[in-house]
């Protein structure tokens, strides 16, 4: 099948490659010269502009984006939009915001023009492993780019069958799912993130209960000097907390038992943002997911205000002064 692949960065780059592993003609194009010049020389066709693109492929044309959220998606929405025809198809691969998708799912159709939204998990290990979709838009659209989807999912792999999915039709064991209208796919990659960002502050915090257990104000006999990257691995091999999550953790221990490359400053790409604004307009309960959120924001403070007030109450109600405080006095 033919595809347009527009922006180049890490994940576009190896999407294009899965898919001309599996004989798929790529016509690709990126704000990189040099990244156009390179997926070239692999067996893509080379475009100048999106213009020139969309005049390379073939009606019904279907043009894949995967630029950052927000003003560069909404910009390359446009301009394709305005280059293509009746029939044509618009797919937003990126980490877009599921009401944005919406909208523009509007301004297309009022075209004749199909949107599809793919929430698309995989990141950089994506080329081998193949790429988790959630996927939004028409049926007619997602039918029709099935040998894209397929080619660029895991595949079911060796991992067992759910007990009964045998009974079940669909897509999921081979990971990918065609969700609803335009605006479901991203909306589920939303909670998706939502909820890695959960996992991931659990793991942290367990872990750095483990960095501390040599801590000087505990009790001798109850300081344990930890393996932390044996802790990891032994983990990973039939424990009911294992994961991919875990995995990565496993490497970058055994990498660095100590991390010290890494400032501890993390950010968040919008997702968590996004999905604890979902809850609120739900009226749902999300109190993991929102305070590991909110843990992301008070990593990129040495102190933040609330901890302040924490302390000027302490010292109030019982007089507690604060460590720091002591020893300016003395």
């Amino acid at each position: 099948m033919q595809l347009g692949m527009v922006g180049l960065g890490k994940m576009g780059a190896n999407m294009t490659r899965r898919l001309m592993r599996d004989n798929h003609t790529m016509v690709v194009s990126d704000l990189s010269a040099d990244a156009v010049k390179g997926l070239a020389g692999e067996g893509a066709v080379a475009s100048a502009s999106l213009d020139d693109l969309v005049g390379k492929l073939s009606a019904p044309r279907a043009a894949w984006i995967m630029v950052p959220s927000g003003d560069a998606t909404e910009k390359t929405v446009q301009i394709l939009l305005g280059s293509m025809q009746a029939g044509d198809t618009i797919i937003d691969g990126g980490n877009s915001y599921f009401k944005d998708d919406v909208r523009r799912s509007k301004l297309c159709a009022a075209k004749g023009v199909h949107y599809v939204d793919v929430g698309t998990s995989g990141g950089v290990w994506g080329l081998e492993r193949g790429y988790c979709m959630m996927i939004g838009g028409p049926n007619e659209a997602v039918q029709r780019l099935d040998p894209i989807f397929k080619t660029l999912a895991p595949g079911r792999g060796d991992i067992p069958r759910t007990p009964g999915r045998d009974k079940m039709p669909g897509t999921a064991e081979d990971g990918y799912i065609h969700c609803g209208p335009s605006g479901s796919g991203h909306f589920v990659k939303m909670v998706h993130n939502g909820i890695e960002y959960g996992m991931m502050q659990a793991y942290a915090e367990g872990f750095d209960i483990f960095k501390n257990a040599t801590s000087k104000e505990l009790p001798e006999e109850i300081r344990y000097h930890l393996n932390l990257p044996d802790i990891a691995e032994v983990w990973r091999r039939g424990s009911v907390v294992s994961s991919w999550l875990l995995d990565l953790t496993a490497m970058a221990l055994t990498e660095n038992p100590t991390l010290a490359e890494y400032s501890g400053f993390v950010q968040d790409s919008g997702e968590g943002r996004w999905t604890i604004q979902a809850a609120i307009e739900e009226a749902v309960p999300a109190e993991v997911l929102t305070a590991a959120l909110y843990t992301r924001f008070r990593s990129r403070q040495e102190h933040t205000f609330a901890e302040k007030m924490l302390s000027a109450m302490r010292q109030k109600f019982g007089g507690h002064v604060e460590p720091n405080a002591t020893a300016k006095t003395k």
